[in-house]
């Protein structure tokens, strides 16, 4: 048996999100039944994290064990000529020792959320990032993000269908940056809650329209209340970017 370690780039539009639905398509049942393709065998992906419905990833690592006698780039190869023309694509393959874990052997995950602030509608990023059309002071969304840095508690941040078993968590970056038209949303921790980062993102747009003081981040966060939180942004913005191992 050999551990395959995958890195995946995919387009979530078309996707339930990255782990296997009863109601419809995933990444995970696409990669699963073209690896199973190659190698004759029950495949089980296991994935750095999960993805929400039409969320986006870049570099998701996630993990495969085989029996077949396969090298990397062939297995990589062939997995690729099996998911086409689905917008999926594994990006890297090698083989990693019996105990890395995709999943709990990574100590950081990475996400990036785009927004378009302009008028003009979307064109070549239609899902694929946010629209918002009236102007969006970046500079007050930073200092407002810099109030959910460091260990909270997010329950005010976290979906009512999150099944984390605490809602401490700790953010180790969130930064707001701007180049033209688009707005950057950084954001790093070792996991994240249920649509916390769709839920910080939304309140961040609220400070940036002028609808909210940056204060008001750090009274929402402590109001530790779903219903305090002002908006959760959709996820076609919101791109999985990096998982971190030792």
């Amino acid at each position: 048996m050999t551990r395959f370690a995958f890195t995946i780039e995919f387009d979530g539009a078309p996707y339930m999100g990255l782990q296997r639905q009863a109601h419809g398509p995933s990444v995970q049942q696409s990669v699963e039944e073209a690896v199973a393709a190659i190698t004759g065998e029950d495949a089980r992906i296991h994935a750095a994290g999960r993805t929400d419905t039409g969320v986006h990833a870049l570099a998701m690592r996630a993990h495969v064990d085989v029996e077949k006698d396969i090298d990397a780039f062939r297995l990589m190869e062939g997995v690729n000529a099996k998911l086409r023309p689905e917008p999926i694509a594994v990006t890297d393959c090698r083989v990693v020792p019996d105990d890395w874990h995709a999943r709990f052997s990574c100590i950081g995950r990475s996400y990036v959320y785009r927004i378009v602030n302009r008028r003009a509608p979307l064109t070549v990023d239609r899902g694929k990032a946010w629209q918002v059309a009236k102007p969006l002071d970046h500079a007050a969304m930073h200092e407002g993000a810099q109030h959910l840095v460091g260990q909270h508690d997010f329950t005010t941040f976290r979906s009512v269908h999150c099944q984390a078993q605490s809602p401490l968590k700790t953010l180790d970056q969130l930064d707001v940056e701007r180049e033209g038209e688009e707005i950057r949303i950084h954001a790093a921790a070792r996991s994240f809650l249920h649509h916390q980062v769709r839920s910080m993102v939304g309140c961040l747009v609220l400070v940036g329209l002028g609808r909210w003081e940056p204060d008001e981040v750090r009274r929402a966060l402590e109001a530790r209340d779903r219903q305090a939180l002002g908006l959760n942004a959709p996820p076609d913005g919101l791109y999985f970017v990096e998982a971190k191992y030792e």
